[in-house]
């Protein structure tokens, strides 16, 4: 069963299962250990590994949405985050249901966690289906679970992409 959720000027397509709870269709794969740490995959074509598959196409398709819905350019700068924050404020002043956007919240989470990749030079880790951002210095960060606290009214991306980048300076 399909619904549609409609956010001011975006429609989301969001797929639920038949008791009405969101549902994904693809399953996670471990690229991790066995131990389940993380550690970086192999690489895919293009040179970026293969854990940042998912999350740059979650990425891709929110960037896609709300472009073509709401007419809001993304660029994948860190200035742009901004919008991404506001676009989940407003998701959750509408009182939405969080099983209604919890894709919607992963997409615009990955495309946190891209900024912070492409801001540090860091890159996508994965193990068990959870994906984190390991920037140069060591630190994972958890850009879908920020965009879910965002949601709840306890996070920021844009703050998540600063405090990454002010670490990654030190």
């Amino acid at each position: 069963m399909r619904a549609d959720l409609a956010v001011p000027y975006v429609t989301w397509n969001v797929t639920q299962d038949a008791t009405g709870a969101a549902a994904d269709a693809s399953a996670d794969t471990v690229t991790g250990a066995a131990a389940g740490t993380p550690e970086p995959g192999r690489t895919q074509p293009g040179g970026r590994p293969s854990a940042a598959a998912k999350p740059l196409r979650w990425a891709a398709d929110a960037v896609t949405a709300l472009r073509e819905g709401a007419r809001l350019h993304l660029d994948y700068s860190a200035r742009s985050l901004w919008r991404v924050d506001r676009v989940i404020d407003e998701l959750r002043r509408e009182d939405t249901p969080y099983g209604a956007v919890e894709s919607v919240l992963r997409g615009l989470g990955a495309y946190g966690g891209e900024v912070i990749v492409r801001e540090t030079g860091g890159e996508w880790w994965a193990t068990g289906g959870d994906h984190w951002v390991r920037t140069p210095d060591g630190r994972l960060w958890d850009p879908v679970d920020e965009a879910r606290r965002c949601f709840g009214g306890h996070g920021s991306l844009r703050l998540l992409c600063r405090d990454a980048t002010l670490a990654d300076q030190a």
